[in-house]
């Protein structure tokens, strides 16, 4: 008889469909034998039945046959192309394929091996006649091993490669919406900071106190609350801001400030001119900045000094905000705290590229910003 087998398999979905040990990919497995036994099955018959070769009568043992072949030949190809697919799709995404064609070649044999035998065992071919009915099924079972085999692989990789690109993209849309999320938070901590009332009414009560000796240091500082509040409204807007930007800003809060607590904020910005075109997230320094002023200057009568520096390697830029307080731990930060937000943005923009770290540099107080120049 040369009835003849069948087929073949598909790579798997690399971590899905390969791994057999999931309830997904163990369904996967099962829906990928049901449908290389049945399919080629089918068309195997379908084929022999069109071609005249055999009458409508011995339909029956042709489909019997088939079935034996394919179900002999389906489950292990399926069964070793989805591991190797699982295991080197990814290393050799060509030679792969050249590793699929002698396995099939293999299983294809072995299936009709065994196709074979039990055929005989059921008496369906004639005893003694077990060597002819091989040599008439083997060359069919190879080729057509290999067309269904290699074809449907082809398929199922371009396939994966699709999802693999679509997860890619929602989880990159979803990043970058959790960013945008981050970013208002800020953006709304920031605005609340500024319009505190205690904020608020110290800044105005210093106003209204210049005002009579010192009137165009007041309507310098009303000049740059104004810009504060506009920089931290239109901050949502966007997801990285130049670095001069930011030191305008955080001039303009200090300023600020030392109309409240005068002498005992003491500040320096020693940062290159050359660095000030370098991009960074929005209120990222000036949430540094601020967070000294509320711990360091604020609780102690003697206040603080802040000192504001950057530097850049060939790839890389660091900010530091220094100051002579008793310094903190990044572990002892809630979720809710501001710092909290910044390393959270941080790590959506520049992964593990960008970081903060805290350290001791002799008697003070360091907090470093480090990022890539381009994110």
């Amino acid at each position: 008889m040369k009835s003849a087998m069948t087929n073949q398999a598909n790579p798997p979905k690399a971590g899905v469909a390969g791994d057999t040990r999931t309830p997904t990919g163990f369904a996967s497995f099962l829906v990928r034998v049901i449908w290389a036994v049945a399919g080629p099955t089918l068309l195997i018959f379908l084929i022999f039945l069109s071609s005249g070769r055999i009458r409508l009568s011995q339909s029956v043992i042709e489909i019997v046959g088939a079935f034996v072949y394919s179900t002999m030949i389906a489950p292990p190809s399926v069964l070793l192309l989805s591991w190797m697919g699982h295991h080197y799709s990814k290393k050799y995404p060509r030679l792969v394929y050249l590793m699929y064609a002698p396995t099939l070649v293999c299983t294809a044999t072995l299936g009709s091996l065994a196709g074979a035998l039990l055929l005989q065992i059921a008496g369906v071919v004639p005893k003694g006649a077990y060597w002819i009915e091989l040599r008439e099924s083997l060359p069919f079972a190879i080729v057509i091993s290999l067309i269904f085999g290699l074809s449907i692989s082809t398929f199922e990789t371009m396939r994966y490669k699709l999802q693999t690109t679509v997860l890619e993209l929602r989880t990159r849309q979803v990043e970058q919406e959790r960013a945008y999320k981050l970013l208002a938070e800020a953006r709304l901590s920031s605005l609340e900071s500024r319009i505190h009332p205690h904020f608020l009414f110290n800044t105005l009560n210093s106003i209204a106190a210049l005002i009579p000796d010192d009137p165009q240091r007041a309507e310098d500082i009303v000049g740059r609350l104004a810009s504060l509040l506009r920089f931290s409204l239109n901050a949502s807007q966007r997801s990285m801001a130049p670095l001069g930007q930011e030191l305008k800003i955080v001039r303009d809060y200090l300023e600020i400030e030392k109309t409240r607590f005068g002498a005992r904020l003491r500040y320096e910005i020693d940062v290159p001119a050359s660095l000030e075109f370098a991009s960074l997230p929005p209120l990222a320094l000036q949430s540094l900045v601020e967070n000294c002023v509320k711990h360091v200057v604020t609780t102690r009568q003697q206040g603080g000094e802040i000192r504001v520096t950057a530097s850049s390697s060939s790839d890389r830029i660091f900010l530091d905000v220094i100051d002579d307080g008793p310094g903190f731990s990044l572990e002892a930060i809630s979720p809710d705290h501001g710092l909290a937000n910044l390393i959270a943005r941080m790590q959506l923009l520049f992964g593990e590229a960008g970081y903060l770290e805290v350290t001791q540099r002799e008697d003070r107080n360091c907090v470093r910003l480090s990022f890539p120049t381009a994110p």
